[in-house]
């Protein structure tokens, strides 16, 4: 056997790590609630930052799915997510600043603020 060719092949997907269990036990439970405050802080998304041109884009998809009562999906982001909503736009209430969504259960009323994009599903 030639060794100057010989490598060895390693699979690191064999590997299955215990994580952070194999340490839980030497933590103390103020270490264990830090680390868990911070794994959610990493997965906290950021706030997307909206123009003049989002917003006049929203407002006008907005006013298109009203008239049409088309199928539309409302993409929200709130306390560090996004969420995802569809349904029917039934009215818009400046005055409260939500929306009224009719999905197949109920009405919902979404937050103007909160609203990230409108896509109408035609």
């Amino acid at each position: 056997m030639n060794d100057e060719f010989y490598e060895p092949v390693f699979d690191l997907s064999k590997i299955q790590d215990r994580g952070n269990k194999k340490w839980v036990a030497m933590m103390l439970p103020e270490h264990v609630s830090l680390l868990r405050e911070y794994g959610k802080e990493i997965k906290r998304e950021p706030i997307p930052e909206l123009d003049e041109w989002d917003y006049d884009a929203i407002q006008h998809t907005l006013d298109m799915a009203i008239k049409s009562k088309a199928d539309t999906k409302v993409k929200l982001w709130r306390d560090g997510a996004f969420f995802y909503n569809r349904g029917i736009v039934e009215s818009v209430d400046l005055r409260r600043r939500v929306i009224e969504l009719e999905d197949p259960f109920s009405l919902l009323q979404l937050k103007l603020d909160e609203i990230v994009d409108v896509t109408i599903i035609d």
